[in-house]
């Protein structure tokens, strides 16, 4: 059990929102979570699994060749 359990504040400072973002990821259950009593807290990890989850990729075209045709 080496995960950080973060507040709803914690999150939100870390993903750079306000704290009405990762309550509605828990509202509409889009993340992990752990009731301790009345409290919420959310595991580092399942952030970080939330980021790379939503991470796009930038598209890779080739480069067009400036060779012309003999």
């Amino acid at each position: 059990m080496t995960d950080r359990y973060l507040s709803v504040d914690q999150v939100a400072e870390l993903l750079g929102t306000t704290a009405r973002f990762p309550r509605r990821l828990i509202e509409e259950r889009r993340i992990r979570y752990v009731k301790v009593g009345r409290h919420v807290r959310i595991p580092e990890s399942a952030v970080e699994e939330f980021i790379q989850s939503r991470t796009v990729e930038p598209l890779r075209r080739p480069r067009p060749s400036n060779r012309r045709a003999a």
